[in-house]
């Protein structure tokens, strides 16, 4: 047991306890009064003799009371405490994940409760054990912050010993549908402490990084450990890592994984939905998939997953690897619609399943159409004759020249996909290159798929160029990309390739890469959206194989389909909650409305050139930007928000956080808290004090 404020108890006890025992010494003055005899005044004349001065105390059962009483009143001032199995320090750090796997019902309660109303009532008991100020020693109260993160991480309340403020900041700490990211959480704490300063010789300061001056702080943080980055975490040396698991480690999950939705090529009215699930869970699972279309239930397909496989030697309550599955709904519909994919049981939701925020996605689904194409080349007779053999409405060949005057007449939007043979337009002398990028050269408002050229801007996509390449061979690319999905291009080879590398800060995604460098690029501004590939076809073998058809027929359907000029490598109108919505409205737009799945409104103000920049987004579901044109033209477009991560639906609580510096076991089981006595001394002198009343009644009485 400790004691909070000794000194100012004993102080007091010094003081309080000579005075009770001298009011028994004391004799009380009285004024003469002549009787005619004290026969019956026995009261009276034993008060007389206890008022008598110095003489022995007689026993006295108001005064053994008023002196318990006065006991537990002094004690109480002390501050007694029994100090539990809390982390012992005067700065404490809260992280409380709130990502979309802390949505997960396993936590004892009837119903079972989330994990994060878990993590929120053992926070606040970790609260409730922080040392106060006494009336003494006022700098002796602990001091706590609440940080909350998901994808991102943010201060929810700055260090204070205002017991009342961190309640309220855990309290108000909401579930997320996103991701979870830690290491930013990690480094936002780190930051808080105070950075120990080097003084030299001559006066200067330097501040010296990784090292902290003053007392370190405890980090507790509670989750779930199922997260991507946390090797990436690298906590401050001397800081304390605290990892209180919320969660079950046998708990499995069936979720959605992965959807999207292609046209034919050759019938653009013939749609597919891919629909991808995963189980966790330790026996099979049978599952109906329901597909809707703007609401309305469209088909349903059953599926069977088997159970998730495990180690050998591993526990079988814990899957490790997961099983997949998944279900293709083929229909013909030519309208554009908003699709939704939900996984279901025959009698209804899956309510037995811990997470509902993976069991349901949603798909924008772009309407049918043959696409316009402009062939821009000095005579490429292969690349013309490949293009000729597909379903369009309209292919153009233009020569380099003629092309040139289509957009000094600004008709280089006519066509939905533009494709440019081993030529980039020059770019306008008005805009002047950055130092070490690309000569002048730049594309026009539209979408173009670049063969063997590179287009550069000082103020879009920036590409430096490097020394030229001899042979080399395709390493790697990006098999889930809609471009290069289904493709084989391990047997490239490529005689001559110009080498590149995107600048610092630039819109580009690197979607194949060959010995030397990127060899296929998407590159976005807010006036165009390009497939950039570094070398001219015919200067490899692979015009020679069946792929080059198929990625020809891919990437003008990619960049015909997409409505909207979305950040380069995001699948369009398709993100994750912790990204931002980007779009771009006509100009002259003066406000866009944003409705959230919620049904709540914000108004955004569009960019001078029109970009519109929204979130980030938390929660899964569609997105509806409405605006009103120039000539007050009502329109929308629509946005769609999925979790779609294998690895935050995997809700295995984890044994440890395996951090950059070390790894943390995890604690499964409340810390025994401090536990004040101080309460209970007042209550019982309360009550001593209520019985000494009631005992000096009777006397006065009887």
């Amino acid at each position: 047991m400790t004691w909070l404020t000794p000194t100012l108890a004993t102080i007091a006890a010094a003081i309080a306890v000579p005075t009770l025992l001298l009011l028994y010494f004391l004799k009380l003055r009285r004024r003469d009064v002549e009787v005619s005899t004290t026969l019956l005044w026995k009261r009276a004349i034993q008060d007389l003799q206890a008022n008598a001065p110095f003489q022995r105390i007689r026993r006295n059962i108001l005064l053994i009371l008023q002196l318990i009483v006065l006991g537990a009143a002094l004690a109480a001032l002390g501050q007694p405490q029994t100090r539990g199995d809390t982390q012992v320090g005067s700065r404490h750090i809260i992280l409380i994940d709130r990502s979309a796997s802390m949505q997960t019902r396993d936590e004892e309660g009837t119903p079972p409760v989330s994990r994060l109303d878990a993590a929120r009532k053992q926070a606040l008991a970790l609260v409730e054990s922080l040392r106060e100020p006494t009336i003494l020693q006022k700098d002796r109260a602990d001091q706590a912050m609440v940080i909350s993160f998901d994808a991102s991480a943010r201060v929810v309340q700055n260090f204070t010993s205002d017991k009342g403020l961190l309640r309220a900041a855990i309290n108000a700490i909401e579930p997320a549908d996103t991701p979870t990211s830690i290491a930013l959480a990690i480094q936002l704490a780190k930051a808080q402490s105070p950075t120990r300063m080097h003084v030299d010789r001559d006066g200067s300061v330097t501040r010296v990084e990784g090292l902290t001056e003053g007392p370190t702080s405890v980090i507790h943080v509670w989750t779930d450990g199922r997260i991507a980055d946390v090797a990436e975490a690298n906590p401050g040396p001397g800081e304390q890592i605290v990892f209180n698991r919320v969660g079950k480690p046998e708990t499995g999950n069936v979720a959605l994984v992965g959807l999207r939705s292609e046209r034919a090529f050759d019938l653009p009215a013939r749609l597919s939905v891919y629909a991808g699930i995963e189980s966790t869970e330790p026996a099979d699972r049978a599952l109906d998939v329901e597909l809707l279309l703007d609401g309305q239930v469209a088909m349903i397909r059953p599926v069977t997953l088997p159970a998730a496989r495990t180690a050998i030697g591993a526990d079988p309550a814990r899957p490790v690897t997961p099983s997949v599955g998944g279900v293709v709904f083929t229909l013909e519909r030519e309208q554009g619609a908003l699709a939704q994919v939900r996984l279901r049981t025959a009698g209804g939701d899956l309510a037995d399943d811990p997470l509902d925020v993976d069991n349901r996605a949603w798909l924008v689904v772009p309407p049918a159409k043959r696409l316009a194409v402009a062939l821009v080349t000095r005579d490429n007779l292969f690349l013309k004759t490949a293009l000729e053999g597909m379903p369009l409405a309209r292919l153009t060949v233009l020569t380099p020249a003629q092309y040139q005057a289509a957009i000094a007449l600004g008709k280089s939007a006519d066509h939905d996909v533009v494709i440019l043979d081993a030529w980039a337009p020059p770019l306008d002398p008005a805009r002047a290159p950055i130092q070490g990028a690309l000569p002048p050269t730049g594309l026009p408002p539209g979408r173009f798929l670049v063969l063997g050229a590179v287009p550069g801007g000082a103020d879009g996509y920036q590409l430096v160029e490097r020394e030229p390449t001899g042979a080399q061979s395709l390493l790697d690319w990006r098999r889930d990309h809609p471009v290069l999905r289904g493709l084989l291009l391990d047997a490239v080879a490529i005689a001559q390739a110009r080498a590149v590398a995107p600048a610092e800060g630039a819109g580009v995604a690197v979607i194949a890469s060959a010995d030397h460098g990127p060899a296929m690029l998407e590159v976005a501004d807010e006036r165009s959206r390009a497939l950039v590939v570094t070398f001219v076809p015919t200067d490899s073998n692979w015009p020679l194989n069946w792929s080059f058809i198929v990625f020809l027929a891919q990437a003008v359907t990619y960049l015909g389909d997409d409505q909207a000029i979305t950040g380069a490598g995001q699948t369009p109108r398709l993100v994750q909650p912790g990204e931002i919505i980007r779009d771009r409205v006509p100009p002259g737009v003066p406000e866009v409305e944003v409705t959230t799945p919620a049904g709540l409104t914000h108004k955004v103000q569009p960019a001078a050139d029109g970009q519109v920049v929204f979130g980030p987004i938390t929660t899964v579901g569609p997105y509806r930007l409405a605006w009103s044109g120039p000539a007050e033209t009502p329109a929308a477009r629509l946005f769609a928000a999925n979790l779609l991560d294998s690895a935050e639906s995997d809700v295995a609580a984890s044994a440890e956080l395996a951090l950059a510096t070390a790894a943390v076991g995890a604690t499964t089981a409340q810390a025994t808290l401090d536990r004040k006595l101080w309460p209970w001394l007042i209550l019982a002198a309360l009550g001593l004090l209520m019985i000494e009343w009631f005992v000096y009644n009777r006397k006065v009485h009887v």
